[in-house]
């Protein structure tokens, strides 16, 4: 499949004429050929942006909820194109890709109803007379990067809100599923969202860097948000202080699930299997550590092998229910860190094994802190089981980490679990429920290496809007001199 930017709301080749593919993980033959866009192209994306913001930062709030409901229906009637390109860019299934759609549509939904909650606050002042209003506007051009994960989601939430509060956005598209992202800028402009509100480009993979940093160095640029890794995190953080231009950013995680010598076991290993393995682990808040009370673990271990063991993985247009996962390169980091697990002690109990991207459904028994998969991300379906003497051991475990963005605790003592919860260092805690959790109105985001900010219904506003502080005075009022 051959595709175009996205500029001023006409579809567009890079200046410079370059092109790249992405390959398809499977098959290894070509997913979609995009444009490989450079600086000429930043410059033009940010400056239609920039000339759009004129006009839809004075847009009425039921002009904007309009559109974005139309988009959200639009997008939601578009699911079988959505699915075909996530299955071929990143090896997703169909119904990974389907659920996509789902939420991504009640993204809109929520952002489109967010319009009218962009308020502010009458402050009482000291003066006489005086009026004192704070009020939220608009930033200006919003740069967003999303990525291939769940790009529809991800992509969606990157720009629902920042068009919402009245900013235009340009998208830099992920590298590893640019099509799935165009898309997402074909909905809104057949949804009648004015041209240059929202602008997407796509560039070659060696080419990222040069354009990651002119679109931050952009003096029109105003805000940035970004999910991807911590590593990245951190140097577009850096580069984007260095100009005081704010950031928000959702990184990395090690989400851990924690069962607690009282939790139902059937349960917590319901929850576990969906939390780890959904989209073969390729989720920020995929459980990645599985720290369990000691006196329950063997239970807890031979009921989670054998629903592990029944997930097979294969290529995404079968029926399996686990697909590839992004490229063969990430397969093979999965077979390091099952090595490197079994080296050090480990057990494996479930899985084990690779074929290129495909990688079964894999538990590791008897995790130590000394294996690579205690720490490391693994951001695919293999997932250790760490055992815990107590309560406190099991907390400590949780917290040994530099991470800090989804996490859950099993336990039928709702105080206990409580009390468990909120001793955790993560921005989000689920009881009794898996780590992969999504809601459109909810606060999403994390603690340290997890990034900052929070995507999400009202908290989000507070990310895309800045406050003034207007007043309406006496204008005869008396000053000392």
């Amino acid at each position: 499949m051959t595709i175009s930017m996205l500029i001023s709301g006409a579809e567009c080749p890079a200046k410079s004429g370059r092109t790249f593919d992405r390959m398809d993980p499977v098959t290894g033959g070509v997913a979609s050929t995009a444009p490989a866009a450079g600086q000429a192209d930043v410059e033009i994306a940010v400056a239609s942006a920039a000339k759009a913001f004129e006009a839809w930062s004075k847009t009425g709030p039921g002009t904007r909820r309009a559109i974005l409901n139309k988009a959200a229906d639009l997008l939601a009637s578009k699911g079988a194109e959505f699915t075909e390109l996530m299955i071929a860019e990143t090896g997703a299934t169909a119904g990974w890709a389907g659920f996509n759609v789902h939420l991504s549509a009640n993204v809109l939904r929520e952002a489109a109803a967010m319009t009218t909650q962009i308020g502010g606050e009458v402050i009482p002042s000291d003066k006489p007379g005086n009026l004192s209003m704070a009020v939220k506007r608009p930033l200006g051009v919003c740069l967003a990067m999303a990525p291939w994960n769940a790009p529809v989601i991800l992509g969606v939430r990157a720009i629902a809100m920042p068009i919402a509060c009245g900013n235009t956005v340009v998208m830099k598209a992920s590298e590893m599923c640019p099509g799935t992202h165009v898309l997402i800028g074909k909905v809104l402009a057949e949804a009648g969202l004015p041209e240059g509100v929202f602008n997407v480009i796509t560039n070659a993979p060696e080419d990222a860097a040069e354009v990651v940093n002119a679109l931050i160095d952009h003096p029109a640029v105003r805000h940035i948000n970004f999910t991807g890794s911590t590593k990245v995190g951190r140097i577009i953080a850096q580069r984007a202080a260095s100009q005081l231009k704010p950031v928000l950013l959702e990184l990395g995680g090690k989400a851990p699930l924690i069962v607690l010598d009282d939790a139902d076991v059937d349960a917590a290993v319901n929850a576990a299997v969906f939390g780890a393995f959904m989209n073969q682990g390729q989720i920020c808040m995929s459980t990645e550590r599985l720290i369990v009370d000691d006196s329950i673990a063997d239970e807890f271990v031979a009921k989670l092998t054998a629903r592990a063991s029944g997930l097979a993985a294969g290529d995404p247009r079968g029926n399996t229910p686990l697909g590839a996962l992004v490229t063969p390169e990430a397969g093979a980091k999965m077979g390091e860190i099952i090595a490197d697990a079994i080296a050090k002690g480990g057990k494996v109990v479930a899985g084990g094994t690779h074929e290129g991207a495909i990688v079964q459904a894999t538990v590791i028994d008897h995790v130590t802190p000394e294996m690579r998969i205690y720490s490391e991300e693994s951001f695919g379906p293999v997932k250790p089981v760490i055992r815990a003497k107590g309560e406190a051991a099991a907390l400590a475990i949780a917290n040994d980490t530099a991470y800090g963005l989804s996490s859950a605790v099993f336990s039928r003592d709702i105080a206990r679990a409580m009390r468990v919860a909120e001793s955790v260092t993560s921005g989000i805690c689920h009881i009794n429920g898996p780590t992969v959790s999504d809601e459109a109105q909810m606060p999403f985001g994390g603690v340290s290496d997890s990034g900052y900010g929070r995507f999400g219904g009202k908290a989000s506003v507070d990310e895309f809007t800045m406050t003034r502080w207007i007043t309406i005075e006496d204008p005869h009022q008396h000053y000392p001199f």
